[in-house]
């Protein structure tokens, strides 16, 4: 197999998106194998993984059976000078391969950024995910990896793995340096309100807004203080201080859930905390229709952002937007593409399949889909009829 592979126009211009400038992209992963007995380009070797992906098939023997069951249409689409695919074990070796997992999250988002453009959302959400089909029998910890992803592109912009005996916090500096903060908004929960990342936030040009729990005890009882209504005594007063609201109310699957977001401006750097300029008070309210039962949850935050450039209404949207990294990647890097369930022993295939599966969901979501499962539907159709026509 040469390095020079493509993909038939015909079978690009039906399956909705540029194989060959993906191709092109993918020879960007080095390839350090020696020429004798490489019978496969590496950019092959991944190209034919992500259609079989695409298609729906995210285990490694799934991918393997895909391929090996249109071996005759794959070899005359992508025009291969060898008349076999590639079989299981190869398929395993290339994922498992470190240089594999350490370079193609950023040659991928590469190719979705010159294909689609973006990329550059205000808000870069950080969130942590356990690969669960990684965890050794009997055991309790696996493969951890820290993404910080782009809510309403549907992008991941990078990635990186959490050392067994190290947490989030460690790698978050790590991650936090490979991305461009100007002007940008990190949110997280409340594991990251911490100083040292609101620092190094702030001096790369970025923003902050951290939900405020107890592991920052002091500064919880300091925000909370903010929303403590003045006393009032017989002949003197204490003007509240001056406060904006939001609220939002849904009624969907049988609940009716009302967000309602208090801020204030910390005017006199009451605040121990760098950079802080508002502080905010969200009070979730749901009511569930059949039963009547109403549970209320309070949850304080802090934020670098000034007043005038971010509204209680926008604070809010900061709020949902972040948990949209659940509903948006990890449910469907769970679910969807079955990543729970794929047995994974070795550490850079689990990286290199949640790359792949990071990939698949940016690129559904660029291409106007709303509903991965469907997207998947739609592209095994489509590149079926495709590949019959070579």
């Amino acid at each position: 197999m040469t390095d020079d592979t493509t993909m038939a126009a015909s079978v690009v211009a039906a399956i909705g998106f540029d194989m060959n400038c993906l191709l092109e992209h993918l020879k960007a992963v080095p390839d350090p194998r020696k020429a004798r007995g490489k019978r496969y380009s590496l950019s092959f070797l991944l190209g034919v993984i992500i259609l079989a992906k695409l298609a729906g098939q995210h285990k490694p023997a799934a991918v393997a059976q895909w391929v090996k069951m249109r071996q005759s249409v794959l070899v005359k689409a992508f025009n291969c000078q060898r008349e076999d695919v590639p079989a299981l074990n190869t398929i395993r070796r290339t994922l498992a391969h470190d240089w594999v997992a350490a370079a193609l999250p950023r040659v991928l988002n590469r190719f979705l950024y010159e294909a689609y453009g973006g990329q550059q959302s205000e808000q870069v959400t950080l969130d942590g995910k356990t690969l669960r089909g990684t965890i050794p029998p009997g055991l309790t910890c696996g493969e951890h990896l820290l993404s910080a992803f782009l809510p309403t592109e549907g992008v991941v912009l990078a990635q990186a793995a959490v050392g067994a005996k190290e947490n989030e916090l460690v790698a978050a500096p790590q991650l936090l340096d490979e991305l461009d903060l100007r002007g940008r908004v990190v949110t997280g929960d409340a594991l990251f309100t911490q100083r040292n990342l609101s620092v190094q936030i702030l001096s790369r040009g970025g923003h902050y807004l951290w939900p405020v729990k107890d592991n920052q005890q002091r500064l919880h009882d300091e925000v909370r203080l903010f929303f403590v209504p003045p006393r009032k005594a017989p002949g003197w007063s204490i003007q509240p201080l001056p406060q904006t609201v939001a609220r939002t109310i849904n009624n969907a699957h049988g609940r009716l859930e009302q967000r309602t977001l208090t801020a204030v401006v910390d005017e006199t750097g009451f605040l121990d905390w760098p950079g802080a300029r508002q502080v905010f008070k969200l009070v979730r309210q749901v009511t569930t229709s059949a039963t009547g039962t109403v549970t209320v949850q309070e949850v304080y935050g802090v934020t670098s952002l000034p007043p005038e450039r971010a509204t209680a209404t926008q604070l809010l949207g900061f709020m949902r937007h972040h948990w949209r990294i659940e509903n948006s990647l990890h449910y469907r890097r769970d679910v969807t593409l079955q990543e729970d369930e794929t047995r994974m022993s070795n550490k850079h295939q689990a990286r290199t399949m949640a790359a792949l599966n990071n990939f698949i969901i940016g690129l559904a979501s660029k291409l106007g889909f709303g509903n991965l499962a469907f997207a998947q539907r739609s592209f095994e159709a489509k590149l079926t009829l495709a590949l019959a026509r070579t």
